[in-house]
């Protein structure tokens, strides 16, 4: 009865303090553990525990025709029967054929041998040692199980689960000042969206991780206080901590533990942060200073950055122990993959490196592709941003730079020529047109200067004199802006002079005549009745 109690209590609690999502995780993680590693509970092991309550005392070794296990096992079972009496135990040692022998209440427990024993101590001495932690262990087991201990370890449970509570809240304000600086850091400096994706990304993984461990911790603590639930704890303990630290991962002719990957991932992940940070300060620190335009500076910082990669992973698998000649048949098998499934990432990549190495654009470039017209903002080795004058990043292919046209403003030059169709009416003077047209470029800051603004007669249109202004501005992306702004100037200026813009105009030529129709006397005089008193009506109006 007190156990099913305690377990309810326990239960309670465990529902009222976990989220769901959290308490899912963590079953989950402590299942697939669990199932991950069962043939690691399943192997052979020349020694074996004895525990009481979860709480291991010391471990026995094989004997001769006797595995080790059996014999603890033997052993838990007398302790365990023991302590759930609320009588004294009394533990003794007695010697049975010259071999000491622990007893508990009169049966035999344990035989300790020579294999048993320390280096630098006898097996009488050995059987003395292990005597006195059982006593103070079951002393201890009886105590645990008495109501009051059990009223303790409830309110230190209690106590453990408002903690957790109080720590997952503060983990989840302090996500949230941070999610809202990346955002704010995002929405003012829009160049750092792709960084600032990634450390939301390392954060939101962070944050589930310090959750479920937290959680974790929070059950074993709260298991650990309870003798009946403590062997669980103790196992599960010890599957986690076998699980990392085991050598169960072969790579080439060593093995390696979890823990071991884990650490080497996270320095991948901290090689990654270190070189994009140095791409980041040689980009906005070091070739700004050399005067050379911005694609140069994103091509070589781009370059440094797949090197810096490159170099560094080398080092770290080196320093790592890995020998890099046992990657190979993964090398091959990666080869054939990209040769047969990744076909397309393959010819993005090569399609970033022509692009990179040969320039046809670069970061900082006004470009149009298909429908898409706007500044090339980055330039990675699968595809190319786009920043469009709405403000909206595309996300190119970079085969289409190679496989389509492109037309790119800023590649040959500096300043860009635009076209601005006009027309005017007939029988305006043209001279005075052009005047008035070459008049509204000037004192535009936009406009410049060399080659001047020039105007070119198109034709005769249906019902206008044909056009266009050229004008050149040092700005391509700004080239809308320009031409709204000189059509404004453009319309007020001919206004001013009287030069009329002409709209269409469409004539139409009607010819009177007698309709090839034969009508009937009675819709005859009826049409005539019509229109006389029509006519009558209008008579009388006037």
């Amino acid at each position: 009865m007190k156990n099913q109690s305690l377990w309810r209590v326990v239960g309670r609690l465990k529902n009222i303090a976990h989220p769901r999502s959290n308490f899912i995780f963590v079953l989950s993680f402590i299942l697939g553990c669990m199932l991950s590693l069962t043939p690691v509970w399943a192997q052979a092991n020349p020694s074996a525990a004895i525990a009481l309550d979860g709480r291991q005392l010391f471990k026995v070794s094989q004997l001769e025709g006797f595995d080790a296990q059996p014999r603890a096992d033997y052993a838990n079972g007398i302790l365990n029967r023991a302590v759930e009496s609320d009588e004294a135990v009394q533990v003794q040692v007695v010697k049975v054929k010259d071999l000491p022998v622990i007893r508990v209440n009169g049966v035999n427990l344990l035989t300790v041998t020579e294999k048993d024993a320390v280096d630098g101590m006898t097996k009488e001495e050995q059987a003395q040692r292990w005597r006195d932690r059982i006593d103070v262990a079951i002393k201890l087991a009886q105590e645990q199980r008495r109501p009051e201990y059990i009223r303790k370890a409830l309110l230190i449970s209690a106590g453990c689960v408002l903690v957790a509570i109080g720590f997952n809240s503060v983990l989840g304000s302090i996500w949230q000042k941070l999610q809202r600086r990346l955002i704010s850091h995002r929405e003012t400096v829009p160049e750092t969206a792709a960084p600032t994706q990634s450390i939301d990304l390392f954060l939101k993984f962070t944050l589930v991780l310090l959750r479920a461990a937290m959680w974790l911790g929070a059950l074993l603590y709260i298991t650990n206080q309870f003798p009946q639930t403590r062997v669980w704890s103790q196992k599960i303990v010890d599957v986690i901590v076998y699980s990392l630290t085991a050598p169960i991962i072969p790579l080439g002719d060593k093995s390696y533990s979890v823990i071991q990957v884990i650490i080497l991932i996270a320095l991948f992940y901290g090689l990654l942060i270190v070189t994009r940070t140095v791409k980041n300060v040689l980009r906005s620190r070091i070739l700004g200073l050399t005067g050379m335009n911005r694609g140069a500076q994103e091509a070589i910082a781009t370059i440094a950055f797949y090197g810096l990669i490159f170099i560094g992973t080398v080092v770290l698998l080196q320093l790592w122990g890995l020998d890099l000649s046992s990657l190979t048949i993964f090398a091959g098998v990666l080869g054939v993959g990209i040769g047969l499934g990744l076909q397309g990432i393959a010819k993005e990549f090569v399609s970033g490196l022509v692009i990179i190495f040969e320039r046809p654009i670069q970061v900082g470039d006004f470009v149009n592709v298909g429908d898409f017209m706007g500044t090339v903002e980055r330039i990675s080795v699968r595809s190319t941003e786009i920043r469009t004058l709405d403000r909206v990043s595309i996300i190119v292919p970079n085969s289409r730079f190679l496989e389509n046209e492109v037309v790119n403003w800023s590649h040959s030059g500096f300043v860009t020529r635009l076209r601005l169709p006009i027309g005017v009416a007939y029988g305006s003077d043209l001279s005075k047109v052009r005047d008035a047209l070459i008049d509204a470029t000037k004192d535009y800051p936009d406009v410049v200067s060399d080659p001047p603004p020039n105007v070119i007669f198109r034709g005769f249109g249906d019902y206008s004199l044909q056009l266009e202004l050229l004008v050149w501005i040092k700005e391509p992306r700004q080239q809308v802006i320009v031409k709204s702004d000189l059509y404004f100037r453009i319309d007020t200026i001919l206004r001013d002079r009287n030069i009329e813009i002409p709209f269409p105009q469409r004539d139409f030529h009607v010819r009177s005549g007698a309709l090839p129709l034969e009508l009937s006397p009675q819709l005859s005089a009826t049409l005539a009745k019509l229109l006389e008193s029509y006519n009558n009506g209008g008579n009388n109006r006037e």
